[in-house]
């Protein structure tokens, strides 16, 4: 790839001197701008703040690659300074020291293509000792260029007949630029030791350089340098390994290698041996499984309700309620497609990926089970859940104990693994587990459905406080399961409240921005711009990039106004029994005896109210915060 016509000589900046990480960012900027790659120079520094904010760019050997996927970007483009003083610049270990800076701007249309290919281009070159030295000792513009634009060229290097193989693993959350700087530094050591290491990257592109079935087999040890969970990591069974964060190479490559081939050699079944830096906790565990399955659902759950929702729409507003009825009917098969995803395929799906979160592939089929069982016994979402979990720890036990000779995997990852873990997870359900679950799932049906006066308007007030907590993060998807599970058990009210509390922040975000918009930032008068239309849709992740700004002040208002809307839903005792269908909702909501049209203005009225809350009291709170210099609503660089 030639990198050069992605810049230009003007955007290069040779032994330059800056003050702050910001002024560097912005003196880069400026050089793009003038290029005529950045139409709106303000705009793309917000954006690259923003990826600032998110994590680091550091990424050891004195690099820092500062970017921003923009849409004020007109072409991809990037900016170049070496510095003849370091700069403190945040990385994954706490600040480090940087001497040289490249800040990309991509476009939004190349986010997925050349921004990958730019960074994996500029970090594996300058992962080269050599052609980095020769960067940073450029005096001019162009030789600055002509120096990174000189690629080593490929080892042609044939490791001995006997020469140990080491097969890595390396993943960052980003899956960009640790991740392949860390194969790099990997692949690089093992040349100088003379040991074969194969490096897998699973990146944003998905699985690049595919460990083969030879290589795995051959494998003396492997290395995961990764920060995120492993994908198809039962490939990796019985190979002796080593875990560590994804930055690691970078420092210790080949301390990593020979520790790796230092770990004992195992018999013929192999047992996993694994060093890792630290070990879940048992919560972290089941929140991550229970959170992995309740994502999976989701779009199940947001398509079958909102088939579901436009069948009865249909046949509400063109007079179609025979052929709604009607077996067979085009109508009737819309209905009972939406349905079938929620009241069939919700449980299952819900139990089976909570399950394949903690013992991957082998535990879906066991989980499937579970979740299947789990509906035959009424368990309903909280049966789901305990199967799920019983499903998933059990085909971990099985896998860890349960080994043959590697001529017969297939036969273990494909007949017996399943068989046992389908035995084995629906018969406890069915026979042990089950039964008390579904006390418990009757029991707590029973008790929502004798909510009435001050218990459901508490019951409100807290279904609100939980969803607009984190806006779509761990509690308010605790909320939105104990909706569905109270909604798979014949009760609406606690839905119709969650759907319209979901309207409070981004209705806020908006009221608020256009009503004092010189309270806000630029980019959060943007936001508000659209996020009232993520309301109507029932989405609240769009309120998230202005709470990330100025998060007590502007959850601390969403919350409040939340608990309200929740509480007055809650009191008018209306349900809601299609979930996902947004601003729809308001032709199905279950009317209490109150009739249609009251009940669909009090629940609309309700989301409003509690807009109107949150919006005076953000408003008030934030200009007292900027008044008393506490919040500035321009970026300032210091």
């Amino acid at each position: 790839m030639d990198l050069t016509t992605l810049t230009h000589p003007s955007a290069v900046c040779v032994l330059a001197r800056y003050t702050s990480r910001d002024e560097a960012i912005r003196q880069l900027t400026q050089r793009l701008v003038a290029l005529g790659k950045i139409a709106d120079g303000e705009t793309f520094l917000t954006d690259v703040f923003h990826r600032e904010s998110l994590g680091p760019t550091a990424l050891g050997e004195g690099l820092a690659v500062p970017h921003g996927k923009s849409g004020a970007v007109k072409d991809a483009a990037f900016a170049v300074a070496t510095l003849r003083e370091p700069l403190a610049w945040e990385g994954v270990d706490g600040p480090e020291n940087v001497e040289l800076i490249v800040l990309l701007a991509i476009p939004p249309a190349e986010a997925g293509s050349t921004h990958i290919q730019v960074l994996t281009e500029l970090t594996s070159r300058l992962a080269d000792d050599a052609l980095r030295a020769q960067v940073m000792a450029a005096t001019t513009a162009e030789a600055l260029l002509a120096a990174l634009n000189d690629a080593p060229q490929d080892e042609d290097v044939i490791a001995s007949e006997d020469a140990p193989t080491v097969v890595c693993v390396t993943a960052c959350p980003a899956g960009i630029a640790h991740t392949y700087m860390a194969a790099e530094y990997l692949e690089k050591a093992g040349r100088k030791l003379g040991v074969n290491v194969v490096v897998e990257k699973q990146g944003a592109n998905g699985i690049e350089g595919r460990l083969t079935p030879e290589q795995l087999q051959e494998a003396r040890a492997c290395i995961f340098a990764t920060e995120v969970a492993i994908k198809e990591s039962e490939r990796f069974q019985g190979i002796p390994s080593l875990s560590v964060p994804v930055a690691e190479p970078l420092r210790h490559a080949e301390a990593l290698i020979e520790r790796a081939l230092a770990l004992q050699p195992s018999p013929v079944a192999r047992p996993v041996q694994t060093e890792t830096e630290a070990r879940k906790s048992v919560k972290t565990e089941l929140k991550q499984a229970l959170l992995s399955g309740i994502s999976f659902a989701v779009p199940l759950i947001v398509a079958g309700g909102t088939v579901l929702a436009v069948a009865v729409l249909l046949a509400q507003i063109f007079g179609l309620q025979h052929l709604f009825d009607q077996e067979n009917s085009w109508l009737w098969m819309y209905r009972k497609l939406g349905g079938g995803m929620l009241g069939i395929l919700m449980v299952p799906v819900l139990a089976a990926y909570t399950a394949y979160s903690l013992a991957d592939k082998p535990a879906l089929a066991p989980g499937f089970a579970a979740g299947l069982a789990a509906n035959m016994i009424g368990s309903g979402f909280l049966g789901a859940i305990a199967g799920g979990l019983i499903a998933g720890y059990l085909m971990r036990w099985v896998k860890n104990h349960i080994r043959l000779n590697n001529r017969y995997n297939g036969f273990l990852t494909y007949y017996l693994y399943p068989v046992l873990g389908v035995l084995g997870a629906g018969s406890l359900m069915l026979f042990v587990i089950g039964e008390p679950v579904a006390w418990l799932n009757n029991s707590l049906t029973a008790w929502l459905n004798g909510l009435s006066g001050t218990n459901a308007l508490l019951l409100g007030t807290l279904l609100g406080f939980m969803c607009s907590f984190d806006l779509g993060g761990p509690v308010n998807k605790a909320a939105y399961a104990f909706c569905l599970g109270a909604m798979t058990n014949g009760v609406y009210g606690p839905y119709a409240i969650f759907a319209s509390v979901k309207m409070v922040s981004a209705f806020t975000v908006t009221a608020s921005t256009m009503l004092a918009p010189h309270l806000f930032k630029q980019f959060e008068i943007e936001t508000g711009k659209s996020t009232w239309l993520l309301g109507l849709a029932g989405i609240t992740e769009g309120a998230i990039p202005m709470a990330i700004e100025d998060p007590v002040r502007v959850i601390g208002s969403f919350v409040l106004g939340s608990m309200a809307t929740g509480a007055i839903v809650g009191a008018m005792g209306i349900g809601l029994s299609t979930p996902g269908a947004g601003i729809f909702s308001l032709f199905l909501l279950h009317d209490a005896g109150l009739g249609g049209v009251v009940a669909a203005a009090g629940w609309f009225s309700a989301a409003l109210a509690g807009t109107t809350l949150s919006t005076l009291v953000l408003l008030f709170w934030r200009r007292q915060a900027v008044r008393k210099g506490k919040y500035m609503t321009e970026d300032v660089t210091p």
